[in-house]
């Protein structure tokens, strides 16, 4: 690596490092546990993905997601109840991993993708707002304008400093020059103390202190399968995410067993676990940094700064990290996908606005599940409309329907419409030369049509099936022509094979 590249990747992690602490803090008050217990987990969670993770330059940490499923589990069992899920929901996550479920991430539609981009950018938007409040109400009178001014002109500097100079990330320096305009004129502003005192020693080893019973495992289990699936879907879509923007391919199933990996081990130092974090790794990749350092940088020096540096990070005003929550939501949002929503087909258009209205109304995993199934069904949907036959005579003076298209569950309604067994010759050939046979269903539709014809006493030809259809096919059986060089040997999806 490059000394200029080192150079950013220290730079860019030391960004990163003062971003991940009034999150953290914030995420672990949503779940109802100690400030420390947040960034605790951010240190651990993202150090361990940053070594071991399958995306350089991607950052994890205490998440906003997973702290809304958590806070119940706190709050009926307690926080020993917590870090025991945290440690199952690793497990889960490194079976995962283990069973190569990572690539099943790149059938998530392009349009889900926008919609998930562009509900995190509204939802990291409204977070910061959370950090206008003032006691039991909201800010008002010199306190608003002096957090607006202080917001604004952090912004500024972001958007600005790169046209004087790179030699540092302009998110840094927005940072260190808005806390000393903060701290050189004596500006009384709501600073990342008020939120919560960051001062700590060294995490320590912890076991659960819960009964090792079946009871136990009844209580935490749906807790961890939850935390476990919106975990890896915030942080493979994060990966994907990642992957377009730097133009790279990063590894699914290596980062699912890091997220594993770390969440065990965070789990056994009390904390409350985590997950990939699109807000800073959209911050770290905006300023450059593309290795495993940056993370490793943010990770070290939010320990230094629990361990040593306590009261100056203290000091740091919520208005320069919430300006750059701004910068980074509003980089985030897919603009271009506005434009496109009147170019995209229409089926697209609903998909990528659904899928970003339910990720602001709930959560990432509902919002990405309904968008997939939505999709899926608008794909079966178009596919089960493109089967079709055409109809000829043999020299037989057979008639041929020569089918086209894909038979499976959505189509084999069609399908039956195709043929007309009463008024058809003795002699039907249906020729599958150029469809495919997909599933069961499709496989009971042939049976059916065959019953059909059967029924009228007429004879029914079938060509070209794969070897599969035949083992599975009933009644149609005796009516296939099997031809070794010709028919197709592809498989379909059935459980009774294998």
């Amino acid at each position: 690596m490059s000394p200029l590249a080192v150079k950013t990747e220290f730079f860019s992690g030391m960004t990163v490092a003062l971003a991940l602490v009034p999150e953290a803090i914030a995420f672990a008050l949503i779940a109802q546990v100690s400030p420390l217990t947040g960034l605790y987990a951010a240190f651990f969670i993202c150090l361990i993905t940053s070594l071991l993770g399958g995306r350089p330059g991607m950052i994890s940490g205490a998440a906003g997601a997973l702290a809304v499923v958590m806070v119940s589990l706190v709050v009926q069992h307690g926080p020993e109840y917590l870090f025991a899920s945290v440690v199952l929901m690793g497990v889960l996550q490194l079976i995962f991993g283990a069973l190569k479920l990572g690539k099943f991430i790149r059938m998530v539609p392009h349009s889900v993708m926008l919609g998930f981009v562009n509900g995190l950018a509204i939802v990291i938007f409204l977070a910061q707002f959370g950090h206008f409040r003032a006691g039991d109400g909201w800010m008002s009178g010199p306190q608003l304008l002096v957090m607006g001014g202080l917001i604004a002109l952090t912004m500024a500097i972001i958007y600005l400093l790169p046209r004087v100079t790179t030699a540092i990330p302009s998110a840094l320096a927005a940072i260190l020059i808005v806390a000393g305009v903060v701290a050189g004129f004596g500006i009384d502003t709501k600073t990342v103390g008020d939120m919560g005192s960051i001062a700590g020693g060294l995490p320590q080893f912890h076991l659960p202190q819960v009964p090792l019973t079946l009871e136990t495992l009844y209580i935490i289990l749906p807790y961890s399968l939850i935390l476990a699936a919106v975990g890896l879907i915030e942080s493979l879509l994060t990966l994907n995410l990642v992957d377009a923007i730097t133009d790279t391919r990063g590894q699914p199933n290596r980062e699912s067993l890091a997220q594993g990996a770390a969440n065990v081990v965070a789990g056994f130092f009390a904390t409350m676990g985590g997950c990939a974090m699109i807000g800073q790794s959209m911050i770290n990749i905006n300023n450059g940094a593309r290795q495993r350092l940056s993370g490793v940088v943010a990770a070290v020096l939010l320990l230094g700064f629990i361990l040593f540096l306590s009261q100056w990070i203290e000091m740091i005003p919520v208005a320069a990290l919430v300006g750059l929550m701004f910068v980074v939501a509003q980089k985030t949002f897919a603009w271009g996908s506005l434009q496109a929503l009147r170019k995209i087909p229409r089926q697209d258009a609903i998909i990528v606005i659904g899928v970003t209205v339910i990720t602001v109304l709930t959560d990432l995993a509902v919002a990405v599940l309904c968008g997939v199934i939505f999709a899926a069904l608008v794909f079966a949907w178009q596919h089960a409309k493109q089967i079709t036959a055409r109809t000829r005579t043999d020299e037989h003076g057979w008639k041929v329907y020569e089918l086209e298209g894909s038979l499976f569950f959505a189509s084999a309604a069609n399908f039956a419409e195709l043929f007309s067994p009463r008024t058809d010759p003795q002699h039907v050939v249906i020729e599958f030369r150029n469809a495919r046979v997909v599933d069961h269903s499709a496989i009971e539709a042939i049976d059916a049509l065959a019953a059909r014809y059967q029924q009228e006493g007429k004879t029914l030809h079938l060509r070209h099936l794969s070897p599969d259809c035949l083992e599975l096919l009933d009644k149609a059986k005796g009516m296939v022509e099997v031809d070794a060089f010709e028919d197709p040997h592809y498989h379909i999806a059935d459980n009774k094979l294998g």
